[in-house]
């Protein structure tokens, strides 16, 4: 168990909040998608229940390869980093080897549940592991690497909506575009306890190339732009008052993130990482699937 335990650490299991209700969003748009097209007297969990445990395994398959991936390129430089030096690789806990063993691992288990799936999910797995793997580079070259990350993430809705129909469609886009600037957002946040660091190793991101106050401003614009497309998304959907009950309640969790979080106070960078982003997606995800499912 203990051995199980440092691997679920290691990858950060508990931030699969995050993403996953958008993969489950975009699941229940594509089942509503596919039976619009004809009547199937099939009961709905022979149909879809498979489906729906392969793309909840592909989620959690792919984000490990991903996570695993950072923790292992990172590791001496995590070593170095007085807040990450407890972390598994570095601290002796999980041997780089094994580590890489985990990740490739993985990274098999993700390709053959989507050969599960279908042909489309199939060929486009490779694309989606090289997104998510090649974002754990790009601090070392660019400050967009906060923007990389929510593209690695945004993949979710729109993944599980082609696992379902096998084509692509506007509306989980634009929940994926949502996840771009969402995550993007609250990366920028996280990043604020690392500048000095980051700064020091000549490693980039928003708030130590900018600085913390345009940092914070940048972060406001991206979750602006991410409220921008959940309200465009409702209206292209013909959502309900339960959709529009969760479009208030995630902005309003946006909004409190940057209400706690201080140029000089970095105090709560934590609770508005983890706790607000963790409430905004469940919650949201919950009333965005009851409007689907009640209309």
């Amino acid at each position: 168990m203990s051995t199980v335990k440092n691997y679920l650490s290691l990858v950060k299991f508990s931030h699969t909040i995050f993403a996953m209700p958008f993969a489950m969003i975009g699941f229940v748009l594509g089942v509503i998608h596919h039976e619009s097209q004809g009547f199937d007297s099939t009961p709905w969990y022979y149909r879809y229940g498979l489906k729906l445990i392969l793309v909840i395994f592909c989620m959690i398959t792919a984000r490990s390869a991903a996570m695993g991936y950072n923790r292992y390129l990172d590791r001496d430089f995590d070593a170095k980093n007085p807040r990450t030096a407890k972390r598994e690789i570095p601290a002796g806990v999980i041997s780089p080897q094994n580590a890489m063993a985990f990740i490739i691992g993985s990274c098999v288990l993700f390709i053959t549940a989507t050969y599960c799936i279908n042909n489309l999910c199939f060929y486009l797995s490779p694309i989606a592991l090289f997104v998510i793997l090649f974002y754990s580079y790009t601090k070392r070259f660019t400050a967009l690497c906060h923007l990389v990350l929510g593209i690695g993430l945004s993949l979710a809705p729109i993944g599980a909506f082609l696992a379902v129909t096998g084509t692509f469609s506007l509306l989980p886009i634009l929940f994926s575009l949502s996840v771009v600037f969402w995550v993007s957002g609250f990366d920028i946040i996280f990043a604020l306890q690392d500048i000095d660091f980051d700064q020091s190793q000549q490693l980039y991101s928003i708030p130590a190339v900018v600085g913390t106050s345009k940092g914070l401003r940048i972060s406001e614009l991206l979750h602006f732009l991410s409220a921008t497309c959940v309200i465009v998304a409702g209206v292209y959907g013909y959502f309900h008052w339960l959709y529009w009950v969760g479009v208030i309640l995630f902005i309003g969790m946006l909004i409190y993130q940057h209400t706690i979080v201080k140029p000089n106070d970095f105090s709560k960078v934590n609770i508005a990482f983890m706790t607000a982003n963790g409430i905004a997606s469940v919650v949201f995800a919950v009333f965005v699937i009851a409007d689907l499912i009640v209309n």
